[in-house]
């Protein structure tokens, strides 16, 4: 996308798949904020995410809260790299109507990336302590067992991203 047109970047992939690097690179562009909603939780609800239902909770309180902002931000010329997991349905058709509501650019950045590396990936932040949850080899499985890849039957732009 060119820089002067205001994008909404969206992210989809497995924990550790990659989501926050790629969400680094594509906010040092000119013009573009990066909302996250792991910072954003961390912030706003800290210790009371525990579980992963706690997270579903959270995460929804958050969404109803964010939207009209991203929105506005859109409206306003200003790139937005939403760095909220795009990996249902439901929360993609969310996204979708952000993009439909700000008439904005939009790229659904996909991670396609194995099983084995984002598990290696997940304990390797997770020793390192550096990222606000920590996520068992078990809440994996589970966070993939809801996981949908894209199709370009949703209406958004898919630009796939290997492991590399």
């Amino acid at each position: 996308m060119s820089p002067n047109v205001p994008t909404l970047h969206l992210l989809c992939g497995k924990p550790a798949s990659g989501k926050s690097t790629l969400t680094g690179k594509l906010g040092r562009q000119p013009g573009t904020v990066v909302l996250s909603e792991d910072a954003l939780l961390a912030a706003l609800y800290g210790e009371q995410m525990a579980t992963i239902a706690d997270y579903v909770r959270c995460s929804a309180r958050l969404e109803a809260a964010i939207g009209p902002h991203v929105v506005s931000l859109l409206r306003a010329g200003v790139s937005v790299v939403l760095d909220f997991q795009a990996n249902t349905l439901a929360r993609r058709a969310w996204m979708r109507g952000l993009v439909e509501a700000s008439a904005a650019a939009h790229e659904l950045h996909f991670l396609d990336v194995p099983d084995e590396v984002c598990l290696a990936r997940l304990r390797a932040r997770n020793a390192g302590g550096d990222h606000p949850f920590e996520v068992s080899d078990e809440q994996f499985a589970q966070l993939s067992g809801h996981f949908v890849p894209p199709s370009p039957e949703e209406g958004l732009n898919i630009v796939v991203h290997g492991a590399d």
